[in-house]
C-alpha cells in the first residue's frame, strides 16, 4: 500500500512486521519497530504508476508469521543469509544498489550453500535518477534506528505448519532469434565476448548492429529465462556496463521487443494469489514503457534497481505468495 508518513509510522506502532520502501527523509523519521526499509522514489501504487518523494510504500507480514529476525550482512557475511533463514518462512532482503553488497550477491549468491532451498526475495535499493551522484541508497534497520549505504538488510520470518512461502517471477522477456553471445571473463563491465564464437568487442557489436539496449541479454537456464539489462554503452572506451554480471558458460542472446507491455504484463499475471505478502518491479521495465500513471493489473510495490528472487534479476517483476500446502501440494 502506498501511503503517507502519518499511516506508515502507525502501522509501525502497532507492531507489525513491515517491508518499506520510500524516500531517505521518510525513512530515517519513521518510529523503531520490526521493520526494514530501502529507499527508492518509485512506485506501483493502487493508481498506477507513480513517482513520489513523500510517500512510504508498505507491505505487511502476514499475522501468522512470528519469530522476526532483522540483521544487518556486509559482503563477507552474505553467505550466511540463507543459514539465517528459517526453515518454514521466508527472507526478505534489501541491499544498496552498487554498493560492495550489491555486486558480491549479484556475482556469488547462486553459489551460496542453501540459496535455492529457502524463499529469499526483495529487491535493490535506489534514488531518484536526478540524484544520481548526489545521493547514495540506502537501507534501514527499523528495530535500532540504523542504516547503511554499503551493508544489505534481511528480515527473517517463520510461517506455521501448514502455510509454505512461494515465489514467483514475472518476465517478459524471452532470447530472440539473433547471434549466440558468450563471455569469457565475468562481471558487471564488458568488454570482448564472443558473438556465434568469433571473439569481438560487444559494445563495438552493440553499436554497429544499432541493437536496442532497452532489451535485455537473456540467459536460459533450462526453461527459465533470465536477463541482464544494459546500462550503459561507450563505444569510445569500448566498455558496456550491465546492471548485472554475466557468466561463463551460458550462452545469451538479445531478447525479442515486446509490443504492448502494459497488456503482455497484464496477461502473464497469475489470475489468483492466495496470501500476496510481497512484490516489486523494474525501474526499467517502469522507464521504457512509460509506467507512470498507468496500472499494470491488480500487483503493486516498489520500483527497485533490481530484484531478489533467491539470486539478482533484472527487468522482471517478483512476487511473495503464502500458500496453503494442499495448494502446494496441487501445483506439484
Amino acid at each position: 500500500m502506498l501511503t503517507d508518513f502519518t499511516t506508515a509510522a502507525a502501522a509501525i506502532n502497532s507492531g507489525k512486521s513491515l517491508f518499506l520502501a520510500g524516500d531517505e527523509g521518510l525513512l530515517a523519521r519513521l518510529p523503531k519497530g520490526d521493520w526494514i526499509g530501502g529507499t527508492i522514489p518509485y512506485f506501483m501504487g493502487q493508481e498506477g504508476g507513480v513517482i513520489a518523494k513523500d510517500r512510504v510504500y508498505i507491505d505487511e507480514a502476514p499475522s501468522f508469521s512470528s519469530n522476526c529476525q532483522i540483521s544487518f550482512y556486509d559482503e563477507a557475511e552474505l553467505p550466511r543469509i540463507p543459514r539465517d533463514a528459517p526453515e518454514n518462512g521466508f527472507s526478505v532482503l534489501i541491499i544498496p544498489s552498487m554498493s560492495s553488497a550489491h555486486i558480491s550477491y549479484a556475482k556469488n549468491a547462486p553459489d551460496y550453500e542453501g540459496l535455492f532451498m529457502k524463499p529469499i526475495i526483495g529487491w535493490i535499493a535506489g534514488i531518484h535518477l536526478d540524484d544520481l551522484g548526489k545521493a547514495s541508497p540506502k537501507v534501514f534497520n527499523g528495530k535500532t534506528g540504523e542504516s547503511s549505504s554499503v551493508k544489505a538488510i534481511a528480515m527473517h520470518l517463520a510461517l506455521p505448519p501448514g502455510k509454505i512461502a512461494s515465489i514467483g517471477i514475472v518476465n517478459l522477456f524471452k532470447q530472440g532469434r539473433g547471434d549466440v553471445i558468450d563471455f569469457e571473463e565475468e562481471g558487471f563491465s564488458v568488454r570482448d565476448c564472443l558473438i556465434n564464437g568469433k571473439k569481438r568487442n560487444l559494445s563495438e557489436y552493440i553499436i554497429a548492429g544499432k541493437v536496442d539496449t532497452r532489451l535485455p541479454l537473456v540467459a536460459d537456464y533450462n526453461g527459465t529465462m533470465v536477463n541482464v539489462s544494459f546500462q550503459s554503452i561507450d563505444g569510445k572506451a569500448g566498455v558496456a556496463s550491465l546492471y548485472a554480471p554475466v557468466f561463463k558458460g551460458v550462452h545469451y542472446r538479445i531478447a525479442e521487443p515486446i509490443g504492448d507491455y502494459i497488456k503482455e504484463f497484464t496477461a502473464a499475471l497469475p489470475m489468483k494469489l492466495q496470501d500476496l505478502t510481497f512484490s516489486c518491479n523494474c525501474i526499467l521495465n517502469f522507464l521504457y514503457s512509460d509506467l507512470e500513471g498507468k496500472k499494470t493489473g491488480f500487483i503493486t510495490g516498489p520500483v527497485t534497481f533490481g530484484e531478489i528472487a533467491y539470486q539478482l534479476l533484472n527487468q522482471t517483476l517478483v512476487y511473495l505468495e503464502i500458500i496453503d500446502q494442499g495448494s502446494a501440494d496441487k501445483r506439484l
